[in-house]
C-alpha cells in the first residue's frame, strides 16, 4: 500500500502545482478585472455629473472667460494683498450690485504663558 501512495502523491504534486500557479495569476487578473470594474462603475455613476458640469460649462463658460479677462488683474493685486483669507467673511452681494468683503472681527488672543514665566520657565506665585 506504501508503495501505490508514494506515486501517487508524486503524480497529484504535479498535477496540483500548474494549478496553484494558474489560481496565483487568476488571482491578479481577478484584481485587474475587480479595479476595471471598479472604475467602468464609477465613471458610469459620475456621467450624468459631468454632462451636467459641461452644460453648465456652457452656459457660463463665455461670461466667466470675460469676467477674468476684465478682472483678472485687479483679483491679482487683491490676493497680493491679502496675507490670510481665513480673517475675512465670504463676500457679499448688496441689492445694488456691490460685492463686499468684510474682515471678520478681531478676536483677542489668549495671553502667553510664557510671558508670565521667569528665566528657567517657572512662575512666581
Amino acid at each position: 500500500m506504501k508503495q501505490l501512495f508514494t506515486p501517487l502523491f508524486v503524480i497529484a504534486s504535479m498535477v496540483a502545482t500548474p494549478t496553484i500557479a494558474e489560481d496565483s495569476d487568476s488571482g491578479s487578473s481577478l484584481m485587474e478585472r475587480g479595479a476595471e470594474l471598479f472604475w467602468e462603475g464609477l465613471r458610469k455613476e459620475m456621467a450624468p455629473s459631468l454632462e451636467e458640469l459641461e452644460g453648465l460649462m456652457a452656459t457660463i463658460g463665455p461670461s466667466m472667460q470675460n469676467f477674468l479677462t476684465e478682472m483678472g488683474p485687479a483679483l491679482a493685486d487683491i490676493a497680493e494683498q491679502v496675507e490670510d483669507w481665513s480673517r475675512y467673511e465670504a463676500p457679499e452681494i448688496l441689492p445694488n450690485g456691490d460685492i463686499i468683503i468684510r474682515r471678520k472681527p478681531e478676536t483677542p488672543e489668549a495671553p502667553n504663558r510664557d510671558d508670565d514665566a521667569g528665566e528657567n520657565g517657572a512662575t512666581d506665585i
